[in-house]
């Protein structure tokens, strides 16, 4: 499906270079002096049937004979998005770069950095996925926000920043409950609130608060303690990390810390658990 969505970014783009021509005459690849237009009429055909090779040809006759027209800048872009289509994602990159670089201020220029912050977003698979992959896509995707605010491919870059986000905390965490099943309670304290301090809509948000009292009550930091799970009272009630919370601040737990901030919370864990 996102293929299919962006090759109709694509056709988009093409109208332009498509409606120059009104005259319905039958393009022949045998003629012997094609237009750049009609050349690139013929490639587009050809990539419509997916005829990637004879495309791929085509698009190079363009460039190669007409470089500095519309369509031959245009062909560039296409090769880069044939590709991607391919799953060459690192030649795509190449070409894209290459592409900026020459011909900044192109009229679709905003579409070539978002295919190219798409070709390494296309590479990230899962929460495990390589972190190389998040960070160049977050930072390429950024980069066409801050250029082109008002484009039309805006919306569904920061629709793919709230996933990438999502994946980079995920990662952080994964490093902070390891950090913290090796007793690393320092190296798990600074993951988990980087976590709330750089994703603050993170699904993981509860959980890391959680984690954040559990490391203040192992080191001692009651207050501070107390005040995250204040937090947790407060935003979260409804998430699983409000009981697993309320289990570590209890009865016992202020028998030996007893203090009035933590007897306020105490109290609020036990007015929800009235309420239900």
């Amino acid at each position: 499906m996102k293929k299919l969505k962006i090759f109709l970014y694509i056709s988009i783009i093409n109208i332009t270079v498509l409606s120059c021509s009104n005259n319905n005459k039958e393009l022949s690849n045998n003629a012997i002096e094609q237009s750049p237009r009609e050349l690139y009429q013929i490639a587009m055909i050809n990539l419509d049937q997916n005829n990637y090779e004879e495309a791929t040809l085509k698009f190079k006759e363009v460039i190669f004979k007409y470089p500095l027209s519309n369509e031959g800048v245009q062909s560039e872009i296409m090769l880069g998005f044939i590709d991607y289509l391919g799953l060459n994602y690192e030649e795509a990159i190449y070409k894209f770069n290459r592409i900026i670089k020459i011909y900044p201020s192109h009229k679709n220029i905003d579409y070539v950095y978002y295919m190219r912050a798409v070709s390494y977003f296309e590479q990230i698979s899962g929460e495990n996925f390589d972190g190389k992959s998040n960070t160049e896509a977050k930072k390429n995707f950024l980069e066409l926000l801050n250029r082109f605010p008002s484009s039309e491919y805006a919306k569904d870059s920061r629709q793919k920043l709230i996933f990438i986000d999502e994946n980079i905390a995920a990662k952080d965490m994964e490093v902070a409950i390891f950090y913290l099943k090796q007793k690393q309670y320092l190296a798990a304290l600074g993951r988990y609130n980087k976590v709330i301090e750089e994703y603050p809509k993170s699904k993981f948000i509860p959980e890391a608060l959680y984690r954040l009292v559990e490391i203040y009550i192992i080191l001692g930091m009651k207050e501070e303690a107390e005040k995250t799970a204040s937090v947790i009272v407060y935003n979260y009630p409804q998430s699983k990390w409000y009981e697993d919370s309320y289990n570590l601040i209890d009865e016992e737990y202020y028998k030996k810390n007893e203090t009035t901030f933590g007897k306020k919370i105490l109290n609020l864990f036990k007015k929800d658990e009235q309420k239900e």
